[in-house]
């Protein structure tokens, strides 16, 4: 059994993260089934031919229809209001998908400089071998956005908040602008997940999740998400099932009970990394702090409107260079260096030498990525277990 849709439809937030997308088998089972099979049995040949027909509906093979996966994807789209989610294999793997679903050689996308620099390395190498241009602009710059406008722009892609410098975008604005245009808005939503932010209901078209990060929240298991219309989503989905960037169901069984705690993780994640955010802009040896919750951040206002919280993400930039970043990094005990975030445990990483360590110095320099700057994804640690951590770090600093 499973429930109905009315009853779904007057479900909140909380109650759809544990309850949305299951359907007991016959052995009545209460938590969710984990259906590890690669394949399923057909009653008959002519049984077969319909379901690979899609006369009638039904599992077939894993790499595109599994029930845990099934279930996954349509929790996930109930939390964010969308028509339909698509699960893949990573987060870039969903970005990927996407591009392949919805771009042809010829077109032109609109990127933001402040994204991850694997997003730039995909988009700025990969997609250009197949003949998609993107132009990259300041994410918070709408002018910008708006001169990169050509005739063959089809997409708008962007993370908000941004990775790793916390720049937040205004999503009805630039959802207005792209649709001015018949172009499609793409958000990354992964640092606030849709317990913290709506950008379907803020106008984004198409949102991406790396569910390695929160929704899985204790850094077990890859995985990946696309959420938006049921159009677009019909075309993602045909690129995981023919070119088989597929979410394994144990990963999708992993990501239902991350699911389940998502929104208590969410605040208790963005409560302690606004409290850590406000002693580091204390300290001397900060030059700045990035974090949208400080009401110094340029965006702070615009973020508190997009999103109920702020986030576990903080970055901050420290007096000196990669020298200091380095040593500040190598005294803590208790953060673990490492580039994943999202995880019940605090990780610390130098992202000018990590997560983007692939860009050019010229596209670090555009994206703000200096050799000072640390990124704290703040976990479920104590606060002032964090705070004394970053304490030794500091006392490295001489």
């Amino acid at each position: 059994m499973s429930l109905d849709d009315e009853l779904l439809a007057s479900l909140s937030f909380d109650s759809l993260a544990v309850r949305a997308g299951q359907a007991r088998t016959a052995e009545g089972e209460h938590s969710e089934a984990m259906f590890l099979t690669s394949s399923f049995v057909f009653d008959s040949a002519a049984h077969a031919a319909a379901r690979f027909g899609s006369s009638e509906p039904g599992n077939i093979y894993s790499r595109f229809t599994n029930p845990t996966v099934r279930t996954f994807e349509q929790r996930l789209a109930a939390l964010e209001g969308g028509e339909r989610a698509v699960a893949t294999s990573s987060g870039m793997a969903a970005i990927l998908a996407t591009c392949l679903a919805l771009l042809k050689s010829g077109d032109h996308v609109v990127c933001s400089r402040s994204v991850f620099g694997t997003t730039n390395v995909l988009f700025e190498k990969y997609m250009k071998k197949f003949g998609i241009e993107t132009t990259f602009v300041a994410l918070t710059e709408f002018s910008a956005w708006e001169a990169a406008l050509t005739p063959q722009t089809r997409l708008f892609f962007l993370e908000t908040p941004s990775n790793p410098l916390c720049e937040v975008a205004d999503i009805p604005a630039l959802a207005a602008l792209a649709h001015a245009h018949d172009v499609l808005l793409v958000v990354d939503n992964c640092f606030c997940t849709p317990a913290l932010q709506k950008p379907l209901a803020l106008g984004a078209d198409v949102v991406i999740h790396s569910a390695t990060k929160y929704i899985d929240g204790q850094g077990r298991c890859l995985g990946g998400a696309v959420v938006g219309r049921q159009k677009e989503m019909d075309e993602v989905f045909g690129v995981v099932r023919t070119c088989g960037p597929t979410m394994s169901a144990f990963n999708a069984w992993v990501f239902l009970k991350g699911l389940e705690t998502l929104r208590l993780r969410m605040h208790a994640h963005s409560d302690s990394a606004l409290a850590l955010a406000e002693w580091l802009n204390t300290r001397p040896e900060v030059a700045r702090v990035h974090y949208a919750g400080l009401s110094s951040h340029p965006q702070h206002t615009l973020a508190a409107q997009q999103q109920s919280k702020f986030g576990g993400v903080l970055s901050f930039e420290l007096n000196g260079g990669r020298e200091e970043a380095w040593r500040f990094i190598d005294a803590t005990k208790l953060m673990s260096i490492t580039a994943n975030l999202g995880d019940a445990k605090t990780t610390i990483t130098h992202p000018a030498t990590t997560t983007h360590g692939r860009l050019s110095p010229e596209a670090k320099v555009a994206a703000g990525i200096t050799e000072s700057l640390i990124r704290i994804a703040v976990g479920l640690e104590d606060i002032a277990d964090l705070r004394a951590d970053c304490e030794r770090g500091f006392a490295a600093l001489g």
